[in-house]
């Protein structure tokens, strides 16, 4: 009995140190993974901000020219973030502000959205998705154009009720078999340009 008690224990102990140790590993890969992540997305970030607003269309330092956005429903951030803003001469050419479209198909959808101080979309580029291969991913440029059919857009081009798919009765297409992802993406640019025509302090670099 002693010998068998003795092999249980060891068993355990075995056991338990490999449960320790699988435990460590599978922590240890987390964090390298979420950090990795995190860096591929402000790698595309950066690349992006100078795809909305060209260094020719501003003389600022667009990377160091920041404003932090308090959290907000419309922008989909339970944190605070840094928007970029670009600036000519002093004066706001545009600012540069991270979105999350809560409602894609597969998860959140990571977006730029660039606004000029009228109102106008300069630009929207998609940073970060889980969308299917194929289907939802065309909201990437690199896969399709049609993210650029936001440029010139404006809160009044289309009016307020064309502001969505052409399924739900708007003008921006929609994809073959992906109906849900150009709709949180066409809704959360909506909700953007709603955020930015009610804090236009934001094109200054006071906090807000």
């Amino acid at each position: 009995m002693a010998a068998i008690r003795q092999s249980i224990a060891r068993n355990a102990i075995g056991l338990g140190i490999f449960a320790v140790i699988t435990a460590g590993v599978i922590a240890i890969t987390q964090v390298v993974t979420a950090e990795r992540i995190a860096d591929q997305i402000r790698r595309a970030e950066a690349a992006a901000l100078f795809e909305i607003i060209p260094e020719q269309q501003h003389d600022n330092d667009l990377l160091a020219d920041t404003v932090e956005l308090a959290p907000d429903p419309r922008l989909g951030n339970k944190e605070p973030v840094d928007a970029w803003v670009a600036r000519e001469a002093g004066e706001p050419a545009g600012i540069i502000i991270p979105v999350v479209a809560n409602d894609g198909y597969s998860g959140d959808i990571r977006l730029l959205v660039g606004v000029a101080p009228d109102g106008t979309v300069l630009g929207v580029r998609v940073t970060a998705h889980r969308e299917t291969p194929g289907l939802g991913d065309k909201i990437e440029l690199r896969k399709s154009d049609w993210v650029l059919s936001f440029n010139g857009r404006s809160l009044g081009d289309p009016e307020p009720n064309r502001w969505a798919v052409s399924k739900d009765g708007g003008v921006f297409d929609q994809f073959t078999g992906a109906t849900i992802t150009p709709r949180a993406v066409v809704k959360a640019v909506r909700q953007t340009l709603n955020y930015v025509r009610d804090h236009q302090q934001i094109f200054r670099r006071d906090d807000v």
